[in-house]
């Protein structure tokens, strides 16, 4: 699909289908050029609630929508399932994994990012972050193999190793992971099984940083923290994660046994800077400039998690949806200025507030004039997450479900996929019995 000659219609590529690529490919519908969006998945997913698929709450089909129907009405798209691997910026061209090529004369780079184990890549087998459907998947299936396990478990000590859930990462995505898991465990299955109580599940947040949500006020920080006590989670700051294995980690100087270890402590971009061959940061985001250009390169923009593009305080923005959104529109109207001959604004990035629920009827609420927290704060989360799902079905199934869940704590998507027999054989057979046995890595 490279570009044969001159083309009246020029055609612009976008890879990555995440909030800032479907943002740029719908703000693009109106004008007269050809957009090639390549994504690997067929689906776009809203990551915000993925926690929720990953505690049962939700089902993977209500937080993501299939590409092609997302963008069934707008004609001048073409979707590509297939996966980026480098860019020729002299020729113009995308190479896919499939051995392809797609040339462009604009591209627009929305590949997002990864997990990030800060040079511990190996830990990734025991203590998965949270990215993809799949990945959200695994967790769940853990989490009520755990408890089926522990329903049966005779051994005392195993029995609390498989009840204990440690979140590593005390951002959002941990505080938000930490509080539904206390949820799913002490609230909503406590009823249907007949060993497991409401005290006997342990939930233990890591956080390096002293305080948590350090992106939010020290007094909203302060009540996100005394909430998750009040939930029954053990919330450690300022404790560093040393090591960990299948079935425990080192933190702080303690050894923790635990079945359930999840990540939820960085992140690193995409290749993308390195396939631009552009300069980029510690987390290998590209650095662009106030028109989101790596290089100066007019023909290329780089948004979302990708890039690194600082704010008016001249710190980089936080990889968050609302700055992908805004970036992926900035550059598809930049492109459409481009076009027309106009000329290009820079971007600015517009804050409308920071939101994080800790549970039921608990959230933090940030708009800068305005800080909430409580009853009232969950009620604007659940509203503005609503709102922003990708249609209406979505809309619908999720509002209702949350209702559900406020009303009844019910986790209407508590399934084990696949046969659980074989996973718990093999689960037993890798995590011992305490008696006579010291799996956990000595200091």
């Amino acid at each position: 699909m490279r570009r044969q000659g001159p083309s009246s219609i020029p055609r612009v590529v976008v890879i990555g289908a995440g909030f800032g690529g479907l943002a740029a490919v719908r703000a693009l519908r109106r004008a007269d050029v050809e957009v090639i969006l390549i994504d690997k998945r067929n689906h776009h997913l809203f990551q915000p609630l993925l926690y929720q698929v990953a505690t049962a709450a939700l089902s993977p089909a209500d937080i993501a929508a299939p590409i092609r129907t997302v963008l069934r009405r707008q004609s001048n798209v073409r979707v590509i399932l297939d996966e980026a691997v480098g860019i020729d910026r002299h020729e113009r061209v995308v190479h896919l994994v499939s051995g392809r090529e797609v040339g462009y004369d604009w591209l627009i780079v929305a590949s997002g990012a990864t997990h990030s184990y800060f040079g511990q890549d190996h830990w990734d087998r025991h203590a998965p972050g949270i990215k993809s459907i799949e990945d959200a998947t695994a967790v769940r299936r853990k989490v009520l193999l755990a408890l089926e396990l522990a329903e049966t478990e005779e051994d005392r000590q195993r029995r609390d190793a498989l009840l204990t859930f440690v979140v590593i990462g005390g951002g959002p995505t941990g505080v938000e992971m930490a509080g539904a898991i206390a949820e799913l465990a002490h609230r909503s299955v406590s009823s249907e099984f007949r060993s497991i109580t409401p005290n006997c599940s342990k939930i233990i947040l890591l956080n390096l940083a002293p305080r948590l949500l350090e992106g939010f006020p020290q007094q909203l920080s302060d009540a996100a923290c005394r909430d998750l006590t009040r939930m029954g989670v053990d919330v450690r700051n300022s404790t560093a994660v040393e090591d960990l294995g299948e079935d425990w980690v080192v933190a702080g100087g303690e050894q923790i046994r635990a079945h359930t270890l999840i990540w939820a402590a960085g992140v690193k971009a995409s290749d993308a800077a390195r396939w631009l061959e552009s300069s980029e940061d510690r987390s290998g985001r590209a650095f662009v400039d106030q028109f989101l250009h790596p290089d100066g390169d007019s023909r290329v923009f780089v948004v979302g998690d990708t890039a690194h593009c600082t704010g008016p305080d001249h710190r980089p923005l936080p990889g968050i949806a609302p700055v992908a959104k805004q970036q992926g529109r900035h550059a598809a109207l930049s492109i459409m200025a481009m076009i027309r001959g106009r000329t290009m604004r820079p971007f600015r990035y517009r804050h409308y507030g920071n939101l994080a629920t800790i549970g039921r009827s608990h959230a933090v609420v940030d708009f800068g004039w305005l800080r909430l927290r409580g009853i009232v704060a969950w009620l604007i989360w659940s509203t503005v997450h609503v709102f922003f799902l990708t249609n209406f079905r979505n809309r619908l199934i999720v509002g209702l479900n949350l209702a559900w869940n406020y009303l009844t704590f019910a986790r209407h998507a508590r399934l084990i996929t696949g046969e659980a027999a074989p996973a718990v054989a093999t689960i037993r057979a890798e995590f011992p019995a305490s008696k006579g046995e010291d799996h956990v890595r000595a200091l």
